[in-house]
């Protein structure tokens, strides 16, 4: 077997297992009942907002040590945070506990980013995008089969709520034995980056650490990606974007918990299985087109999707039923995989080589950010300290504001384009 190949296995063993979750479906069903005497209210106001933040906080640490430690040791210490993370969600039940369980969900969660970027560090760009499609079915396939798990065990009372934690425990520690296994990054993109030859133009010399070519590389991918007009204003499409969906999918079991008869959402799992299902066929869709041609067009029509995305949360939070504010999730999930396929792809087609990962670290950034902002506002006491049905009425209007000064600006930007184009065959020449 060849190496990248090698590699690949190992990556998609990795991801498949990190993200089999059966117990995330209705992890706001077990904190309200099975855990101990916490209200909805206490879980979305006291301690998921502490998620968010521990998030963006440690996205900062990761994000600027992935490539100083050479990838390895932020995965693994992403298993080991989901072992801590689960540990404490099964044994401890307190609120305080959960608080401190939002650590390390923000260390599990931020050190995404050192597993997205391993694969960019260890194999040669021939085998990027293959390699990239391995890992992201691998990661699909376990989220689908993570809540079709759940909904089973559930539906035919073979486990409680608390019981499918075990499983998830039981995959994050598979998924450290496998992290183990991957092969170290002997380079890296900026930190430990070989040069191509030896001054005296031999081989290849092995990777030094440089903390000063690591600087003018870095400065160099982002003056070169965020001078460029077309990826300044996708990226911030994309974030903004990002930010209203993260917000959506993190809070979305109140809404749930909310309209259900009972204030009981017995079926949660199905649900995210096929939302995971339909948002990998969106993207999949929307990575055979060629956006990054027919840019203003897909710009419009993104915008016009977004527009979409809000109208289907405002119903949703309106609804009495509570198949309809599932099967507008559901909808969301496969529009918006879709459209931030399309926004991702402008994005990369347009970037300087070896620059994918450092900018997109950084538009993640901002997206948690503005997450950030927006969770102190809609949800914290400090700020409005919203209903569920009241929040997505909030998000339904930010994804309509969104797409609203979207189609403003490319309106805009055609009819300029069309004016000034009249205005150069309109000129005569002097001669």
């Amino acid at each position: 077997m060849k190496n990248w190949l090698k590699i690949s296995l190992l990556l998609c063993t990795f991801g498949f297992f990190r993200e089999l979750r059966p117990s995330e479906p209705y992890v706001t069903e077990y904190l309200s009942s099975d855990y101990g005497n916490l209200t909805s209210e206490e879980i979305y106001q006291d301690v998921y907002p502490l998620g968010t933040y521990m998030v963006l906080a440690q996205l900062v640490i990761v994000f600027l040590i992935t490539d100083l430690v050479r990838y390895k040791l932020v995965i693994v210490l992403s298993a080991l945070a989901g072992i801590v993370l689960f540990s404490l969600l099964i044994w401890t039940e307190t609120v305080r506990m959960l608080q401190v369980a939002q650590i390390f969900f923000g260390i599990f969660t931020a050190a995404e980013v050192a597993y997205y970027t391993y694969m960019y560090a260890k194999v040669d760009k021939e085998q990027y995008q293959i390699v990239t499609g391995h890992t992201r079915a691998a990661i699909l396939s376990g989220k689908f089969l993570g809540g079709l798990l759940a909904q089973i065990l559930v539906s035919t009372d073979s486990m409680s709520y608390r019981q499918l934690h075990y499983i998830s425990l039981t995959t994050q520690v598979i998924s450290l034995a496998v992290s183990l296994l991957l092969p170290g990054v002997p380079r890296s993109l900026y930190f430990y980056a070989a040069s191509d030859k030896s001054p005296s133009g031999g081989e290849e010399t092995a990777p030094t650490f440089s903390f000063s070519n690591a600087c003018r590389l870095l400065w160099y991918h982002l003056v070169s990606s965020y001078s460029n007009p077309v990826v300044l204003q996708w990226s911030l499409w994309w974030a903004l974007a990002t930010c209203g969906q993260i917000q959506v999918i993190s809070y979305i079991q109140f809404l749930w918990k909310e309209v259900a008869p009972g204030h009981l959402s017995v079926y949660n799992g199905g649900v995210e299985a096929v939302a995971t299902l339909l948002g990998a066929i969106g993207a999949i869709l929307a990575g055979l087109l060629n956006s990054n041609k027919r840019r203003g067009s897909y710009m419009m029509g993104i915008s016009i999707c977004a527009a979409v995305l809000g109208a289907l949360l405002i119903y949703a939070s309106q609804t009495q039923e509570i198949w309809v504010a599932y099967i507008n999730y559901v909808l969301f999930c496969a529009v918006f995989f879709f459209i931030i396929t399309v926004a991702g792809a402008v994005v990369a087609e347009n970037l300087v080589e070896d620059s994918f990962g450092l900018i997109f670290g950084i538009n993640t950034l901002v997206g948690l950010l503005l997450q950030t902002i927006l969770t102190i506002v809609v949800v914290e006491k400090v700020g409005l300290a919203l209903k569920p049905r009241d929040q997505y009425v909030v998000y339904g209007s930010y994804f309509i504001v969104l797409a609203g000064i979207y189609l403003i600006g490319s309106v805009l930007a055609k009819f300029f384009c069309r004016s000034s184009n009249a205005n150069d065959s309109n000129e005569v020449p002097l001669s």
